[in-house]
C-alpha cells in the first residue's frame, strides 16, 4: 500500500455527501416558504407561488372581471400562475442547481434539472 495512493478516504466522502444532502433538503425547505409572483395583463391578475411551485394566492383587479368574456380572465390567470411558476423554477435553479451539481449533477430524483 502507498500512502496516499489516491484512494479516497470513504469516512470523508460519505461526510461530504451527508453534508450536501443536508445543505440540498434545506435549501428545499426555504424554497418552499419562499414566495415569488407572476403576473398578466399589465397586472391585472397576479399569481403568488413558493419556490417549491405551490400556488398561494390569486389577485383579480375588478378590470379583468367581464361576464360577457370569462375566456379572457381564464387565460390571464394561467399566464400569470405561469409567470410564476417559471420565477419558481429560476428560485429553484439558484438555490439547488450548485448543490445538485455537488451532488453529481442531473438525475436526482424530484429536481428538474
Amino acid at each position: 500500500m502507498i500512502p496516499g495512493g489516491g484512494q479516497p478516504n470513504m469516512q470523508q466522502l460519505l461526510q461530504q455527501a451527508q453534508k450536501m444532502q443536508q445543505d440540498l433538503q434545506r435549501a428545499q425547505e426555504e424554497l418552499a416558504q419562499t414566495e415569488v409572483d407572476g403576473q398578466a395583463g399589465g397586472g391585472l391578475v397576479r399569481a403568488t407561488v413558493t419556490g417549491s411551485g405551490e400556488l398561494r394566492a390569486l389577485k383579480i383587479d375588478p378590470k379583468a372581471v367581464d361576464p360577457e368574456d370569462t375566456e379572457t380572465l381564464a387565460d390571464l390567470i394561467i399566464a400569470a400562475v405561469q409567470a410564476a411558476n417559471e420565477n419558481a423554477q429560476t428560485l429553484q435553479q439558484q438555490k439547488l442547481g450548485p448543490l445538485a451539481q455537488g451532488l453529481g449533477g442531473s438525475g436526482i430524483p424530484g429536481l428538474p434539472f
